[in-house]
């Protein structure tokens, strides 16, 4: 017997999501960054921290996103001076990727943005509930 939507986890999940996502693209806006330019720059900027100049392949797995559309959101970010692409002498098929000073500083801003649209949105939930169901989800 099928589940009611309103009992269907993948559904309530899809409304979750998309909610979600229109709260993080209006929160993002003044800062004129798409969710997914925003994904792409933090991602860098945390591997940069870490010591790491990450190439395009090793960024787009850790942000979980398509190859090629990674490219394309990355030359944005360089034409907005947020990040530098260089050669990798190791393989000159593949660019290292470094956030810019400016890059850095608007990581930084967006990150806490972001924060706190995510506090806004998960307000009145047990948060530490949600992570600890999601967590084993987005490691599938």
């Amino acid at each position: 017997m099928a589940l009611r939507p309103e009992e269907s986890p993948g559904f309530l999940l899809w409304h979750v999501t998309l909610r979600w996502q229109r709260d993080i693209a209006a929160a993002l806006g003044p800062l004129d960054l798409t969710h997914v330019q925003f994904v792409l720059l933090a991602s860098a900027w945390w591997l940069n921290q870490a010591g790491e100049a990450p190439n395009q392949l090793t960024l787009a797995r850790h942000a979980g996103t398509d190859v090629k559309m990674t490219s394309q959101v990355l030359r944005k970010l360089e034409d907005k001076g947020l990040i530098e692409r260089t050669v990798d002498p190791a393989d000159t098929r593949a660019r290292r990727l470094k956030v810019t000073e400016r890059g850095a500083a608007l990581a930084q801003q967006a990150v806490q943005v972001v924060e706190a649209a995510d506090a806004a949105f998960f307000r009145g939930t047990d948060a530490a509930a949600v992570v600890r169901t999601l967590k084993p989800l987005a490691g599938r």
